[in-house]
């Protein structure tokens, strides 16, 4: 029998005991698979997604690469500061499934490090997953809306995915659309036209 040789193990930097900053979550880098986001200074572990889950969001991307605005770029998978906290205090950031964001704030993060603000993102998607229903239409809606991230897209992906769209409307918190299974069309936050029939 033929042995392997020993593979180098990965070493991960150590959690600091207790609730994290932003500031201590980003330092982290590369922590455990699955500590993805960080809800009130706790480490949170999500699933990996599924395939289908991976396809809708290329499809996405791809769509809406060449309709956002100038001085914007679309990013999948990528931490945000929901700055819903003092930077001395347990934080909040979150990894939407995709965002819309001023080049300007990715430029900031070149220059100075740090993560993204949510005060400079435009749109955040989130794409449901059977564990994520209750997280993406309660919680982070709800996060993201004190945020003051003016568009928040979910999409569900079943049979016939579809998309609803929801804007922030002043104290009443996100107005949100019906959803669309064909065509997602509207003026705000830029225009857009997503064929929500072709994302999977």
């Amino acid at each position: 029998m033929t042995t392997l040789p020993d593979r180098p193990s990965r070493r991960l930097p150590a959690v600091p005991a207790g609730l994290l900053t932003v500031a201590q979550y980003a330092a982290l880098g590369e922590t455990e698979d699955g500590f993805t986001e960080l809800v009130e200074g706790r480490l949170i572990m999500t699933p990996s997604p599924s395939p289908r889950h991976n396809v809708i969001l290329g499809e996405l991307l791809a769509q809406l690469r060449d309709q956002v605005p100038n001085g914007h770029r679309v990013i999948p998978d990528i931490d945000i500061d929901l700055q819903l906290a003092p930077v001395d205090q347990p934080g909040f950031v979150r990894r939407p499934d995709l965002a819309v964001v001023r080049q300007a704030e990715i430029d900031r993060v070149d220059r100075e490090g740090g993560l993204l603000r949510a005060s400079e993102v435009l749109l955040v998607v989130e794409i449901l997953s059977p564990s994520s229903k209750r997280t993406d239409h309660r919680a982070k809606r709800d996060e993201y809306c004190a945020a003051g991230i003016p568009f928040y897209w979910i999409i569900e992906p079943t049979r016939s995915v579809s998309l609803a769209a929801m804007h922030l409307a002043g104290e009443s918190g996100y107005q949100e659309a019906p959803a669309e299974f064909a065509v997602y069309e509207a003026t705000e936050p830029f225009p857009v036209k997503i064929a929500v029939s072709q994302l999977c």
